[in-house]
């Protein structure tokens, strides 16, 4: 890390000296690191460093000039989530605490709550039904806290995978119903009349547990933006069950999922037709599991097909009356 921001750490936790303790991860595609520092002379104890260092631009990456610019606007997202939005986050969908950004050059630096100290520090690979439901009502409250909210600063249209920056995907799609269909599927989910924030990427691996699983916190907000919020409830079951438990959790997650979002809706005091919402929800979650389904057979064809998302895609297909 360069000394500059060194400084710009020690000034925003009020601290004498800071020492790197761990390294939590890599980012994808070589962009950078997630590290978790610890501080001396602060009140806090540590923190957690997200420093990104964008490739040359004519470096040779999965995806060339789409998948870097993407994953640029990606970093700006998460700052302006974090710098605007997510003080509307309370208790009941939390997310770190934000102390510092800093881009130079072609380095962000962005400096967040250490998680695990508050009480977050279990993660999963697998996951009890109480542990998904702790999960599902994070994504209900942060769906009804967003709801009619106008995503500015972030993606108009929330998720990685959505098919306007996934040309190359839908390109290597062998599957020809679903390559027909994908425009009208994408417009659909786009067109639908309750729209709120999506997390983006709300898989299990962004979710950090309390030690009895009862509740998490969520992280990484880089693909964070407007939408349906079937977009997040079918993402994350996918990246925690598999293809039979999906189908027979299906009825149970959706009608946990509905009940904490009246909830959450009616705690946060939005004026919002529930029954409407719900019916319009229900209807689109087997169209943004297939939109899904799309972003993964095209990113690596023949390794995602499974006899749930088929059906399910089959479906929504015959149900769209393309032309």
């Amino acid at each position: 890390m360069n000394k500059n921001f060194e400084r710009v750490i020690l000034k925003a936790t009020n601290s004498r000296e800071l020492y790197e303790t761990e390294e939590v991860q890599e980012l994808w595609g070589g962009y950078g690191k997630i590290l978790r520092y610890g501080l001396i002379g602060s009140d806090l104890k540590s923190v957690v460093v997200k420093n990104v260092c964008l490739p040359k631009r004519d470096r040779q990456l999965r995806g060339g000039d789409i998948s870097y610019q993407r994953k640029l606007k990606s970093y700006k997202v998460e700052m302006a989530f974090y710098e605007n939005w997510s003080r509307k986050c309370g208790s009941d969908c939390r997310v770190p605490e934000w102390y510092a950004f800093q881009w130079q050059n072609d380095e962000f630096l962005m400096v967040f709550e250490d998680i695990d100290t508050a009480g977050f520090e279990k993660r999963r690979r697998d996951v009890s039904w109480n542990e998904m439901q702790a999960c599902l009502k994070w994504l209900a409250n942060f769906h009804a806290t967003f709801m009619r909210e106008k995503p500015e600063n972030l993606w108009s249209q929330g998720t990685y995978w959505h098919l306007e920056t996934r040309p190359d995907e839908l390109k290597a799609l062998n599957d020809i119903a679903l390559k027909s269909a994908a425009k009208a599927i994408d417009r659909k989910l786009n067109n639908c009349r309750f729209k709120t924030f999506v997390h983006g990427d709300a898989k299990l691996a962004n979710f950090c547990f309390s030690e009895d699983g009862n509740s998490v916190a969520a992280v990484d907000f880089q693909y964070v933006g407007g939408g349906c919020g079937m977009k997040d409830v079918a993402y994350f079951i996918d990246s925690c069950l598999y293809d039979d438990e999906c189908e027979s959790w299906e009825s149970d997650v959706l009608t946990f999922y509905f009940r904490e979002l009246k909830k959450a809706l009616y705690a946060k005091q939005k004026s919002i037709d529930f029954d409407e919402l719900e019916k319009e929800w229900r209807d689109l979650y087997p169209v943004a599991w297939t939109d899904f389904y799309r972003f993964l057979k095209g990113w690596a064809p023949g390794h995602y097909e499974t006899r749930y998302s088929e059906r399910i895609a089959r479906k929504v297909i015959s149900s769209l009356n393309i032309n």
